[in-house]
């Protein structure tokens, strides 16, 4: 599935963004920008200069280069709105506003004309994209006093960095500000930079965390990922800049490819059931020296999921009891009777309402102990490469479980009554299949014969 910027991002009909860093930041900006003016009702134009095209406004808090004016459909020079006013009801494509030209460069916008913006970007639901600092042209960046100047009113940033800076000596070639990047990230001036010192300058509240407002969706966009080796280690410093940050993703802007894009992935395990038909609660059961409930938590917490939330129903004393030691949150549906559906419902609502920019989730069942770390990663990377609204394991042609639902899905699980699992939405999104080699993924405790297969198999 080939996934453009603006659906990489999950980035809305009008949008408010700000782009930071290095190393593709103009690329990404403009990129975006011609998607979403393509888009119109949520279909997108097939020709860059549609005469129906929606507008987008692009501007900047720093200087552009001359030459990034023509990337735009439209420049107008201005430090007051009537100019653009005049456009409000003629508005098309992608419109350009910047300050006064100064030699090969253009001035910043002043900071009363940003805010009329916002708010005229606001009330026309027009796209407002803003580059927020520079990086005269290096890979990679560190941030002076004054940077990046990001306005509080932005609801996303997207801090661009170059990867072909990587393994190339740290100085004014590679690197903007390069003193700055040595004193953050540890490294001598001339040494090789790393991905561990980079991922520390991007981690850093002085550099790459820096003057970004408190409240806004936090995206790193690792550029120019042009070889699979830069690809293969972009994907372990993406999960070193989570959480951190609230996405990471890897792509290769000059081929328009995004290779994958990393999120935080929750695990909700289903322990709210009565085991009526097994007799006690399956929850509580021995799989090697622990409880189910615990072994399967265990397991989520290794692989990575975060958070990792425990739904109880019946025996819920005892199974908090299990994991109260381990790093997860304990949740009780009371209305646990009514079935399954109730459990899946109460496991969204709470990580909609603690975790709102999570990317998805995975559903664990407490009777499947013998899922291993290994198809969970497998689920994360596989829902990575393409942002699937359902990733599910298949094995010999058979649908098994845990299952990954990205977040788009979470309003149709909200719905689910009775005694229905996630399958019940199926019919509604696409559903990307896993190939999995491991049929003990097929196996669960239903009855106590189950219990002593699972036991005794000494595969498992």
């Amino acid at each position: 599935m080939n996934l453009s910027l603006a659906q990489a991002l999950r980035v809305n009909s009008s949008p408010c963004i700000a782009f930071i860093g290095s190393g593709g930041k103009t690329t990404a900006m403009f990129q975006l920008a011609r998607t979403l003016s393509r888009r119109a009702d949520g279909l997108y134009r097939l020709e860059a200069k549609d005469e129906r095209s929606s507008p987008v406004i692009v501007t900047a808090t720093s200087h552009l280069g001359a030459w990034q004016i023509g990337l735009a459909d439209q420049h107008i020079i201005t430090e007051s709105p009537g100019p653009i006013e005049k456009l409000e009801h003629g508005m098309k494509g992608i419109i350009l506003i910047t300050g006064k030209m100064d030699e090969d460069r253009t001035k910043p916008i002043n900071n009363s004309l940003m805010n009329w913006l916002q708010q005229f970007c606001g009330y026309h639901s027009v796209p407002l994209l803003i580059e927020a600092d520079g990086s005269r042209g290096k890979p990679l960046k560190a941030w002076a006093e004054h940077e990046p100047p990001i306005p509080e009113f932005v609801e996303f940033v997207v801090q661009v960095v170059g990867l072909k800076g990587l393994g190339k000596s740290l100085n004014d070639e590679n690197v903007h500000r390069p003193e700055i990047f040595s004193r953050l990230s540890g490294l001598r001036i001339g040494e090789s930079i790393t991905f561990a010192s980079l991922t520390r300058v991007l981690k850093h509240s002085k550099s790459g965390l820096k003057n970004i407002p408190a409240n806004a969706r936090k995206v790193v966009l690792l550029n120019q990922a042009d070889t699979h080796e830069l690809q293969s280690a972009a994907q372990g410093v993406a999960q070193a800049l989570i959480p951190a940050y609230d996405s990471v993703i890897v792509s290769s802007l000059e081929q328009e490819e995004i290779f994958a894009v990393h999120e935080p992935i929750a695990g909700i395990i289903l322990a709210a059931g009565e085991s009526s038909r097994f007799g006690r609660p399956k929850q509580l059961l021995d799989w090697k020296g622990e409880p189910f409930v615990r072994a399967v938590a265990r397991t989520a917490l290794e692989a990575g999921l975060a958070p990792v939330i425990v739904v109880t129903g019946a025996s819920a004393e005892p199974v908090e009891f299990a994991v109260k030691d381990l790093n997860v949150t304990v949740i009780k549906n009371e209305a646990w009777k009514s079935g399954q559906g109730s459990s899946i419902r109460a496991g969204v609502k709470t990580l909609h309402r603690s975790h709102s920019k999570i990317g998805g989730m995975i559903f664990l069942l407490t009777d499947q102990p013998q899922v291993t770390t290994s198809i969970l990663r497998a689920l994360v990377e596989k829902h990575a490469g393409g942002l699937y609204p359902i990733v599910a394991p298949m094995v010999i042609d058979q649908r098994a479980n845990p299952v990954l639902f990205d977040r788009n899905t979470f309003s149709d699980l909200m719905s689910l009554e009775g005694d229905v699992g996630g399958r019940a939405i199926f019919h509604k999104h696409r559903v990307e299949y896993l190939p999995w080699h491991d049929e003990r993924l097929l196996l669960d405790v239903d009855t106590p014969e189950m219990y002593q297969r699972l036991i005794s198999d000494e595969t498992l």
